[in-house]
């Protein structure tokens, strides 16, 4: 193993010299915040893939191939869906209205109010998914080295939060982009050839394993449906991905880039599902699903290898990780403490360094919360679970709504997330927290007070209005769009 031993440990004394180089490009908020927002295609494409495809999609995506077979690739490929619909739809607008924060477009679109309520439900997000991505270290370390479960949280979630604490976006983008390579190479080109050769090609997967095994809606057109509601209309509206889209340098960045990337995870699903199916051939009486991935890389690789694919899991949980984390800091700032305050600002153009510094103690803080946190918590499905419902169930609405329906009010944003909030939580508490019916009865109840309150209420204020159209099309801002606004958007 000291071959393999070698790669993990120069991949994250990597990661923290990318943090390092990172600190002297971070000068100012908007730099530390959203990577000055000028990533280019290239870049933005493979840390948008990197920040979506964590643990869950890598080891969870084998876990359920193992589980379903070829229908296990449907919960990442809803993600990939997500971005799709991101990407086409709603990015180019998205990136125009140079904002930190989906509260800050909501303020902007509703005329104020909605920020505080909106920022903690994003914060219990992004806190969940910062958690939860920490959670799995422990998971990879004890395949390496044996690890305590405590001491491999601590060791793994500490250097995310040194990297990202020292550069920020920065920081996490080149990061990422490292993250992005080793994951294609180590479970598209390595990975996913070696298992289905060792399962003895295709031919032999079909002859040992039932019918249901290949069948593309095995796992069940209700599972399906559930993924969608929480994964696909979940990459619409979080903050740790819509910090992603403002990091692009122009809409068509946003919008052709995003495409690239959401089309990218679409074949990581597959790849993963391939794998688990795979890994079911060789490995038929496994404890648990979720350990398909960690054996096969285990038994079936070779030395050097196998340090690389580790590698490329380790990169899947430290992408999502990194970039829960600084969307979780940035929404206590700038949603929540700013507020507050009773101050708040969109866009800082003078390169404020009390501006970095504070958002840097804020990551700082908030992932010895999220270590902490993680340490306490054990059921990682449950955690992101309720992270997701409350997302979807609470925001999902409210933001759609100000993007298509120029009606809705802030009056009928705030009772959709509040009614829609509330809902989710006690029937999680009725029907338990891994049930389908929260997340459906909640975004119905969301839905429902919505437009009743709007139409209910008074427009929203011309002057409003008429602002909020102005930043949509890119003007009215501190920086301009660096690409051309073509005439059909």
């Amino acid at each position: 193993m000291a071959v393999d031993y070698t790669v993990i440990v120069l991949y994250l004394a990597g990661m923290l010299a990318m943090g390092w180089f990172g600190m002297r490009r971070a000068r100012s908020k908007s730099d530390f915040l959203v990577a000055g927002r000028r990533l280019g295609p290239a870049m933005y494409s493979g840390t948008m893939a990197a920040i979506v495809l964590g643990g869950a999609s890598t080891i969870g995506g084998v876990g359920l191939g193992y589980q379903y077979g070829l229908s296990g690739a449907w919960m990442v490929f809803t993600i990939g869906l997500g971005l799709l619909a991101l990407s086409v739809f709603f990015s180019a607008r998205i990136a125009r209205l140079k904002v930190y924060t989906v509260s800050e477009m909501l303020d902007l679109r509703y005329g104020g109010r909605a920020g505080v309520i909106s920022g903690v439900v994003m914060w219990a997000y992004t806190l969940m998914l910062a958690v939860t991505s920490t959670i799995a270290y422990a998971t990879i370390f004890d395949v390496l080295f044996d690890m305590n479960r405590t001491l491999a949280i601590v060791l793994g979630g500490s250097i995310v939060v040194a990297y990202s604490t020292l550069g920020g976006m920065w920081s996490i983008t080149l990061t990422d982009m490292v993250q992005f390579v080793v994951k294609t190479i180590g479970v598209l080109l390595l990975l996913l050839p070696i298992a289905v050769v060792k399962a003895g090609g295709f031919g032999a997967m079909k002859a040992k394993l039932p019918t249901s095994y290949f069948d593309p809606l095995g796992i069940g057109g209700e599972t399906i449906f559930t993924y969608v509601l929480i994964y696909t209309f979940g990459m619409l509206i979080g903050q740790d991905i819509w910090q992603r889209v403002f990091t692009a340098r122009g809409d068509r960045t946003a919008k052709w880039g995003g495409t690239v990337a959401g089309t990218y995870c679409l074949v990581y699903a597959l790849a993963g599902a391939v794998i688990g199916t795979a890994a079911k051939v060789l490995y038929p009486k496994l404890g648990s699903p979720d350990d398909a991935f960690a054996t096969i890389v285990k038994d079936e690789l070779p030395v050097g290898v196998r340090g690389l694919v580790l590698a490329a899991a380790l990169a899947a949980v430290m992408s999502t990780s990194s970039g829960a984390l600084i969307a979780c800091a940035t929404v206590a700032n700038n949603d929540i403490w700013s507020r507050l305050r009773g101050k708040v600002t969109s866009e800082d153009a003078s390169g404020d360094h009390d501006e970095v510094r504070g958002n840097r103690a804020f990551i700082l803080i908030m992932g010895i919360g999220v270590i902490g946190t993680a340490i306490a918590l054990n059921d990682v499905v449950e955690a992101l679970t309720v992270a997701y419902n409350l997302l979807v169930g609470g925001l999902l609405v409210p933001i759609l709504g100000g993007l298509l329906w120029k009606r809705g009010t802030v009056q009928g944003a705030l009772a959709s997330v509040t009614v829609g909030g509330l809902a989710v939580i006690g029937l999680m508490a009725g029907y338990g927290i891994l049930a389908n019916e929260p997340v459906y009865y909640g975004l119905l109840s969301s839905l429902v007070a919505y437009v009743v309150v709007s139409l209910a209420t008074k427009p929203t204020d011309a002057a409003v209005l008429a602002n909020w159209r102005e930043r949509l099309a890119g003007r009215g801002t501190p920086e301009l769009v660096s690409e051309p606004v073509p005439a059909h958007q």
